[in-house]
């Protein structure tokens, strides 16, 4: 799937290579450590920030979760 932006589809798939390899290789291992992907999702997500206020979507209201987010209780 294309990112938001043209320009952050290459950091998004980077990001999710990464992502799925330490999920799989790590995480589901019980190796709990740090996300060493974090770096990667830092520019994808402003990447991702710069194209929407480029294109103007509207976002107000709109929770994002992330690394080290939690989600909110219903």
């Amino acid at each position: 799937m294309n990112s938001v932006g043209e320009g952050c589809t290459e950091l998004k798939r980077e990001y999710d290579q990464c992502f799925n390899r330490w999920f799989a290789e790590k995480f589901l291992k019980g190796d709990r450590s740090a996300d060493p992907c974090s770096e990667l999702f830092h520019k994808y997500h402003t990447c991702v920030q710069k194209a929407i206020k480029e294109k103007d979507i509207p976002i107000e209201g709109v929770e994002f979760m992330g690394p080290n987010r939690e989600k909110a209780d219903s």
